[in-house]
Parts: structure tokens; sequence; C-alpha cells
């Protein structure tokens, strides 16, 4: 199977790690056309591009990020501390992302200006 096929066991274990306090806004499985599929099936479909967020944390199709600890409120979004994990990588590097409300999903935001979404409810 090709590297873009799937996510390294890594990301595997994170995932199954357990819910954080962090992301209790979340209620369910958000993201795009393709991460939606993931969060059906537990496969990439190849894509280069794709992301998920669920109660967890964010997975993409090169890396997954795990949220840690409680989030706290600011105006109508919630800010929480990730460890993201690159594809191919042992290391993890912390982040703090906001979770915005976006339209009856959520948009991910960074310090440094990067937004992935929005990202939409996933149908079941």
């Amino acid at each position: 199977m090709g590297a873009g096929r799937s996510l390294p066991a890594l990301f595997l274990g994170i995932l199954l790690a357990g819910p954080a306090g962090a992301a209790a806004v979340v209620d369910g499985n958000y993201g795009d056309k393709e991460g939606c599929l993931y969060s059906e099936t537990g496969e990439s479909s190849g894509s280069d591009i794709f992301f998920l967020l669920n109660r967890e944390g964010v997975t993409t199709a090169v890396s997954y990020c795990a949220f840690k600890g409680d989030g706290r409120k600011v105006g109508g979004a919630t800010v929480v501390s990730a460890e993201c994990h690159e594809e191919g990588s042992t290391e993890a590097t912390p982040y703090e992302m906001t979770l915005t409300p976006d339209h009856g999903g959520y948009t991910v935001g960074f310090a440094d200006g990067t937004r992935w979404g929005p990202l939409m409810r996933c149908k079941k």
C-alpha cells in the first residue's frame, strides 16, 4: 500500500487513545468530503488533502493533532492545546488551535493565520 493510502500506525494509536476534555465542544465528526469518508471507513482515499475534526483531535492527509488538556472559551470560540505529529515523524510539535463555530461546522485556526475549514458535520 502506498504511503498516501493510509496513516502510519502511530497516528492510529494516538487516534484511539480516547477523548480529551479540550474538545468537548465538538459533538461529532466534522470534515471535508474526503475527511468524512475517512471517518466512515478508517481508510484514506489517497487524496493529498483531507481534514477530519472530532473530540480527540484533527486528522489530515499528512498529520494528526491530538487535543491536550482543557480548552478555554474566547468569545464564541474554544482555544485548545494540541500535539501534532507529521507523517513519518515521531516528534510531536505543540500548537494552540482555535475551534470557531462556522455555519453549522467549525473552522480550525492557528496563531500563524492558517485556517482549515469550514469543516461541516459528517453525515452518518
